[in-house]
């Protein structure tokens, strides 16, 4: 049986740490001390890191860990997982879609989906923990209520990215990377303010925020009925890009027009 646990980093990330009560495998170790300390804690061995993309606030801890844990605990290196369309420091295994990744410490297996948008290489790792059941690691593509800046990408491959994630089963929990729920949330009302599933999840951020308790995990089934990003071919998205002055010719186009409106939502 496994367990899914945040590591709250900087201001705002998490990094996920997967674990079986000996060894834990991490998800996105943006910084090592509250790793060290999350293992500590816990008396976990590190057994594997895993990585979305390649920027600093997702793997910039992974030289530190090494460091401190050179060896995983079956006396190997402790194994890196990263895209492999992308610079990943200390990576020992490159990933794409359709690769299977199969960790042993935590006995854990994921397959791998090509996600680019937010960056051109970012992947996700869905898969069907024992004690957990279907989750997906999805970094910074995929949000509680909102999707990753197009740093690298195009309005049409980040579409393409969330459905691909929005096929995945109801209850797949979406272990995504930053707590940014209550802007997001902002941002959703204003495109969809007569959504009632969206205004009763509202309510719920709020308690979960004032008592300093993550929003995170959500479920594809939530972001289905909640997220704009999700939901841009939506009549009632469609219609209030349109009274933004957006484009909405095609579906490209209007996901684009959203996410513009959005980087500029205050």
């Amino acid at each position: 049986m496994l367990k899914v646990e945040p590591i709250p980093a900087f201001q705002d990330n998490y990094i996920w740490a997967i674990h079986d009560g000996q060894c834990a495998a991490v998800v996105d170790p943006g910084e090592a001390g509250p790793v060290e300390r999350f293992l500590a804690q816990r008396g976990l061995a590190l057994g594997a890191i895993v990585i979305t993309h390649h920027h600093g606030d997702h793997q910039g801890g992974v030289s530190d860990l090494l460091a401190s844990h050179p060896d995983g605990p079956d006396g190997a290196p402790v194994p890196v997982i990263g895209p492999a369309g992308e610079r990943i420091g200390h990576r020992t295994q490159a990933v794409r879609e359709g690769d299977t990744v199969s960790l042993a410490h935590p006995a854990a297996t994921f397959r791998v989906i090509d996600v680019p948008g937010h960056t051109a290489g970012h992947v996700a790792y869905a898969g069907d923990l024992p004690g957990v059941g279907p989750v997906v690691f999805c970094g910074d593509t995929l949000f509680a209520s909102g999707c990753g800046r197009l740093f690298e990408g195009t309005p049409a491959q980040m579409l393409a990215s969330l459905d691909k994630l929005a096929a995945l089963p109801g209850d797949t929990r979406v272990y995504c990377a930053h707590e940014y729920t209550r802007s997001n949330v902002r941002f959703a009302r204003a495109v969809e303010p007569d959504n009632a599933a969206l205004g009763a999840w509202s309510d719920q951020v709020d308690a979960l925020r004032q008592a300093d308790t993550p929003t995170v995990p959500t479920t594809l089934a939530h972001e289905r009925a909640v997220n704009p990003f999700l939901r841009s071919r939506e009549p009632a998205v469609r219609a209030a890009v349109q009274a933004q002055g957006g484009d909405v010719s095609s579906d490209a186009a209007a996901f684009g027009a959203l996410r513009g409106w959005k980087d500029n939502f205050r």
